[in-house]
């Protein structure tokens, strides 16, 4: 009887023992755990985030619509190359290598911001009698259509630089004929290689180009050297 006493005592022992070195491993993986998920909230919060950018060129002004403006004009929304599309601000650094940054893109898309300012300034050139979003309805008398072929920086030996380059057109809804065209190009210098000041410079770049696209456009048609008169050519 004693013999089993004092083996029932040991292999009490042995349990106890079990047991305690059970709890010691659970202790020391909750403390892992612990350890892990401390690592890990570290980590997520260094993640990178986006930065976003607009260009901002100040409204137009100018005179109303003129007595004699009676076209209604409807603006197509401009198109642009895929890669002027993704929203990544772009960078080239040479002719046929694109690049762009991963963590600077545009908060609004370039072509609605485009067709939107040119729609502005034709609106205060007063050469129209209306203005209004084409839709492919026949209500209005011509269509602009209208391309952006650059707005990149470009980065060289020589410096940093931006371009900015839009073309576009008037057709004539009665005849389809083309009535006006142009295309333009403003090219900048970047004094300091940061997005911010890059993307400045594509503001002002963009404000000469579209300045310079719809200027003469405005005053011809309100000078009669466009619209009817060329579209009777």
């Amino acid at each position: 009887m004693m013999r089993s006493s004092e083996g029932s005592g040991v292999l009490a022992g042995f349990g106890a023992r079990r047991c305690w070195m059970g709890m010691r491993r659970t202790q020391t993986t909750i403390v892992f755990c612990l350890a892990a998920l401390v690592i890990l909230t570290g980590c997520m919060g260094r993640v990178r985030r986006p930065n976003y950018y607009i260009l901002n060129m100040p409204a137009p002004s100018g005179p109303p619509a003129a007595e004699k403006a009676h076209a209604t004009l409807a603006i197509r929304q401009f198109r642009a190359a895929a890669y002027l599309r993704q929203g990544a601000i772009v960078y080239k650094t040479s002719p046929e290598q694109i690049g762009f940054y991963a963590y600077h893109r545009w908060a609004m898309d370039p072509r609605d911001f485009v067709t939107n300012s040119i729609a502005e300034h034709l609106r205060t050139g007063g050469a129209f009698a209306h203005l209004k979003p084409y839709d492919g309805s026949r209500d209005a008398d011509y269509v602009l259509s209208g391309r952006l072929e650059k707005l990149e920086e470009l980065d060289s030996q020589d410096g940093v630089k931006v371009q900015v380059a839009i073309s576009a057109e008037i057709t004539s809804i009665a005849t389809g004929k083309t009535v006006w065209s142009n295309a333009v190009s403003e090219t900048e210098d970047v004094d300091k290689h940061e997005v911010p000041a890059v993307v400045s410079e594509m503001n002002r770049a963009m404000q000469r180009a579209i300045e310079k696209l719809v200027t003469p456009l405005s005053a011809g048609w309100a000078a009669g050297t466009l619209g009817a008169q060329g579209d009777r050519r």
